[in-house]
């Protein structure tokens, strides 16, 4: 079971972000929904940011993200702080400068979907 943390996490059943909280809990990995203004999702309770994470010293096996590169952009150094094994860019999530950034600090970059990746047995 990994943990993941999804950022961009929606409680609005049409996005891809609550999908993939889904998909992630019915295949057995704990999802932590990160966003600022949500406050559950799924039943689990959503964390405003990843300083929020890294504070709590959970341990993050994966991130995926849900958010413009604009936004990811921000969360270079909280991601480089929390060292997960891996991140993960959605469609239309890809930031080339955050991409590097992240490899440079040896954490594996993967641009693809969650949900097929979940779906293909291929997370």
């Amino acid at each position: 079971m990994e943990v993941v943390a999804v950022i961009g996490a929606s409680s609005d059943p049409t996005r891809y972000s609550y999908k993939a909280m889904q998909l992630l809990k019915d295949s057995g990995h704990q999802p932590i929904p990160v966003h600022p203004r949500e406050t559950e999702i799924l039943g689990y309770k959503v964390v405003p940011g990843l300083k929020d994470l890294i504070a709590s010293g959970a341990k993050v096996d994966t991130v995926t993200l849900y958010v413009n590169p604009a936004l990811s952009i921000k969360y270079q150094l909280d991601l480089i702080a929390l060292k997960p094994k891996r991140v993960i860019f959605n469609p239309g999530t890809e930031s080339p400068d955050l991409e590097d950034a992240l490899r440079k600090n040896g954490i594996e970059v993967r641009e693809d979907c969650t949900l097929v990746m979940l779906r293909n047995n291929d997370f």
